[in-house]
Protein backbone atom coordinates (compact mmCIF):
# COMPACT_ATOMS: atom_id res chain seq x y z
CA UNK A 1 0.00 0.00 0.00
CA UNK A 2 0.92 3.19 -0.79
CA UNK A 3 0.26 7.38 -1.09
CA UNK A 4 1.08 10.18 -2.56
CA UNK A 5 1.14 13.17 -0.72
CA UNK A 6 1.33 16.57 -0.94
CA UNK A 7 3.80 19.03 1.36
CA UNK A 8 5.80 22.31 1.08
CA UNK A 9 4.39 22.44 -2.53
CA UNK A 10 6.03 18.98 -3.89
CA UNK A 11 4.58 15.63 -3.99
CA UNK A 12 5.87 12.05 -2.22
CA UNK A 13 5.44 8.69 -2.86
CA UNK A 14 5.67 6.70 0.67
CA UNK A 15 4.56 3.73 2.02
CA UNK A 16 3.88 2.94 5.68
CA UNK A 17 7.96 2.63 7.17
CA UNK A 18 9.98 5.39 4.76
CA UNK A 19 12.18 7.86 5.97
CA UNK A 20 11.87 10.74 3.87
CA UNK A 21 12.87 14.92 3.51
CA UNK A 22 10.46 17.37 3.24
CA UNK A 23 10.36 20.99 3.32
CA UNK A 24 10.56 22.49 7.14
CA UNK A 25 8.29 21.95 9.15
CA UNK A 26 7.18 24.07 12.32
CA UNK A 27 7.26 20.87 14.79
CA UNK A 28 9.25 19.64 17.25
CA UNK A 29 11.75 16.91 17.23
CA UNK A 30 9.78 13.69 18.35
CA UNK A 31 6.36 15.43 17.78
CA UNK A 32 3.59 13.51 15.51
CA UNK A 33 2.92 15.23 12.62
CA UNK A 34 -0.36 14.87 9.95
CA UNK A 35 -0.75 15.10 6.24
CA UNK A 36 -4.22 15.86 4.82
CA UNK A 37 -3.15 16.63 1.31
CA UNK A 38 -3.24 12.85 0.15
CA UNK A 39 -3.33 12.49 -3.45
CA UNK A 40 -3.58 8.95 -4.14
CA UNK A 41 -3.82 6.16 -1.96
CA UNK A 42 -3.20 2.35 -3.96
CA UNK A 43 -4.24 -0.61 -1.77
CA UNK A 44 -4.58 -4.24 -2.91
CA UNK A 45 -4.16 -3.52 -6.30
CA UNK A 46 -7.13 -0.10 -6.27
CA UNK A 47 -6.32 2.93 -6.98
CA UNK A 48 -8.25 6.11 -5.57
CA UNK A 49 -7.34 9.36 -6.88
CA UNK A 50 -9.05 12.64 -5.39
CA UNK A 51 -10.10 15.77 -7.00
CA UNK A 52 -7.64 17.34 -5.80
CA UNK A 53 -7.40 15.50 -2.61
CA UNK A 54 -8.98 12.45 -1.02
CA UNK A 55 -11.19 12.74 2.07
CA UNK A 56 -11.14 11.10 5.42
CA UNK A 57 -7.65 9.80 4.72
CA UNK A 58 -4.85 11.17 6.58
CA UNK A 59 -1.14 10.26 6.78
CA UNK A 60 0.88 10.46 10.51
CA UNK A 61 4.69 10.74 10.84
CA UNK A 62 7.21 11.27 13.30
CA UNK A 63 9.50 14.10 13.32
CA UNK A 64 13.30 12.84 13.52
CA UNK A 65 15.24 15.61 12.90
CA UNK A 66 15.77 18.85 11.34
CA UNK A 67 18.68 19.98 9.15
CA UNK A 68 20.66 21.87 6.48
CA UNK A 69 21.01 20.23 2.51
CA UNK A 70 23.82 20.61 0.67
CA UNK A 71 25.36 23.78 -0.52
CA UNK A 72 24.40 24.93 -3.75
CA UNK A 73 26.32 28.02 -5.36
CA UNK A 74 24.52 30.32 -6.91
CA UNK A 75 26.82 32.61 -9.51
CA UNK A 76 25.47 35.49 -11.66
CA UNK A 77 27.84 37.25 -14.05
CA UNK A 78 27.59 39.93 -17.26
CA UNK A 79 30.36 39.03 -19.58
CA UNK A 80 32.34 42.06 -20.40
CA UNK A 81 31.32 44.23 -17.81
CA UNK A 82 33.19 42.88 -14.50
CA UNK A 83 30.15 41.76 -12.61
CA UNK A 84 30.55 38.54 -10.55
CA UNK A 85 28.27 37.22 -7.61
CA UNK A 86 28.57 34.15 -5.94
CA UNK A 87 26.37 33.22 -3.25
CA UNK A 88 26.15 29.91 -1.35
CA UNK A 89 22.60 28.66 -0.18
CA UNK A 90 21.61 25.32 2.03
CA UNK A 91 17.79 24.63 2.23
CA UNK A 92 16.54 23.79 5.77
CA UNK A 93 14.49 20.22 5.70
CA UNK A 94 12.62 18.17 8.32
CA UNK A 95 13.47 14.26 8.20
CA UNK A 96 10.16 12.33 9.36
CA UNK A 97 9.36 8.62 9.93
CA UNK A 98 5.71 7.78 7.76
CA UNK A 99 3.86 6.09 10.77
CA UNK A 100 0.64 5.07 9.19
CA UNK A 101 -1.98 5.76 6.48
CA UNK A 102 -5.33 6.09 7.87
CA UNK A 103 -8.08 6.16 5.43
Amino acid sequence: MYAIIETGGKQYRISEGDVLQVEKLAAAEGETVEFDRVLALSKEDQLSVGKPCLENVKVKATVLRHGKGEKIIVFKYKPKKNYRRKRGHRQPFTEVKIEKIEF
